[in-house]
């Protein structure tokens, strides 16, 4: 058999005899001739099937093949400038095809399907061409993400899924019985990571966090990744500048590493190729000035929904920081401005085109007095927390965090207006089947 190469590798091989392994991914009969576009994960290629080079057995199975089938195809690698796929330009001389197994009528037929239909079969829609490209590019966030972090001094520590507590809204947990002991599904690896950067100095966690919140909006998921860095001796000012260096590199690593993919998904790169920093940076104060002059109602002291978001991200070709919201709007651990006690050190960094809030953070509180104060405000359980509230008594330093999530990311750099397409298998309020 000849060498079994990639496509993502097939420029390499022109001239030589290769065999790929994947699945048809489409076909076009025309006689004597049948056009097979096959896929292997790593891109689609034409593979030419004419009937006088091969024996007839071979040219039968080309022509009975059915949608997405797993065959292995040999034959001779050509240029060719009009041939389709990805990579473009290149096709397959086949001289040997093998059907390994003949697939059933595929349910996912070339034609338009509704939405529930291919959630429903999200299992075989993970197959279709633009499906790939987000995945792709998903991985390359995740990638960059790490590589990012890994490169200016974080420690990756990772933080328990099973936790005693919330990290923010108690009616938004997954409550799970831990040996005849209420434990839920963690919103936030943050708290443990307020522990380790005593030890370590920059940390992040990268994992799965889940919200019990019945929402049914596009930005929502319950569960979704996110990736949580932490820091020592670092103010909001320090915050919001890693923040934008962060997320430049990860466009930009996107942009260089799957352009095809953007392509492919006919996403305009334009908007995303100014994305370096600095980013615009207004307070909540500022914001809601700028809202309400554009129409878009909302009293001082409350807290953005997806409108106010979408209305401020339209206001700027970059993503923008928005700073200091109203301690009440935020969580108990934020620290407060001691410029204005009633407003807390925070802050969340709102995509560009509508794509709304992609990360929130900002300074943790160092004080002992004033945590103890807001757990008692929160009506927190004391004890549940009484290792956090250690963490003032033991060396407390100024210290600053953030947690980006993954899937709005995608949306954003994908262009897609619904969250439930940035990863394999969305978990929504009414969804967890496949």
């Amino acid at each position: 058999m000849a060498e079994h190469v990639y496509i993502r590798d097939i420029a390499a091989h022109v001239g030589e005899t290769v065999t790929l392994k994947g699945w048809l991914y489409n076909k076009t009969d025309k006689g004597r001739l049948q056009f097979l576009l096959v896929r292997d994960g790593t891109g689609i290629i034409q593979a030419v099937v004419f009937r006088k080079e091969v024996s007839p057995e071979v040219f039968e199975d080309a022509r009975r093949v059915t949608q997405e089938s797993s065959v292995i195809v040999t034959g001779v690698v050509r240029e060719d400038a009009r041939a389709p796929g990805k990579p473009g330009g290149y096709e397959l001389g086949v001289s040997d095809f093998q059907i390994f197994q003949l697939a059933e009528e595929y349910p996912i037929a070339p034609k338009e399907h509704g939405v529930g239909f291919l959630m429903e079969h999200r299992h075989l829609w993970l197959r279709s061409a633009q499906q790939n490209a987000i995945l792709l590019v998903r991985a390359e966030i995740v990638r960059a993400i790490r590589e990012w972090l890994d490169t200016h001094g974080f420690v990756n520590c990772d933080t328990p899924i099973l936790t005693p507590t919330s990290c923010e809204d108690t009616t938004s947990l997954f409550e799970t019985d831990y040996f005849g002991t209420p434990a839920y599904l963690t919103q936030s690896g943050q708290l443990y990571n307020e522990a380790t950067i005593m030890s370590l100095g920059r940390v992040y966690c990268f994992g799965p966090t889940f919200r019990a919140e019945k929402s049914k909006t596009r930005r929502h998921l319950t569960e979704f990744w996110m990736v949580e860095p932490e820091m020592a001796w670092a103010d909001l000012d320090e915050c919001m500048r890693i923040e934008e260096e962060f997320v430049s590199h990860i466009v930009q690593s996107v942009l260089k590493n799957r352009a095809a993919e953007l392509k492919e998904l006919e996403r305009d790169t334009t908007a995303l190729e100014r994305i370096a920093p600095p980013f615009p940076r207004i307070s909540y104060t500022e914001a809601v000035k700028a809202l309400n002059e554009k129409g878009v109602e909302i009293t001082w002291g409350d807290d953005f929904g997806a409108p106010h978001e979408t209305a401020l991200g339209e206001m700027f070709d970059k993503p923008v920081f928005v700073h200091r919201y109203p301690a009440r709007c935020k969580a108990f651990y934020m620290e407060v401005d001691p410029a204005d006690p009633q407003l807390s050190l925070s802050v969340d960094l709102i995509a560009p085109e509508g794509f709304g809030e992609i990360i929130g953070g900002g300074q943790r509180t160092a004080s002992l007095e004033l945590l103890e104060e807001r757990i008692r405000q929160y009506k927190l359980p004391r004890e549940a927390y009484q290792w956090y509230i250690d963490l003032r008594r033991y060396g407390a330093v100024p210290h600053s965090g953030f947690g980006l999530g993954v899937e709005r990311t995608v949306a954003w750099l994908c262009n897609l207006p619904h969250i439930r397409e940035t990863i394999p298998f969305p978990r929504m309020l009414e969804r967890i089947y496949p």
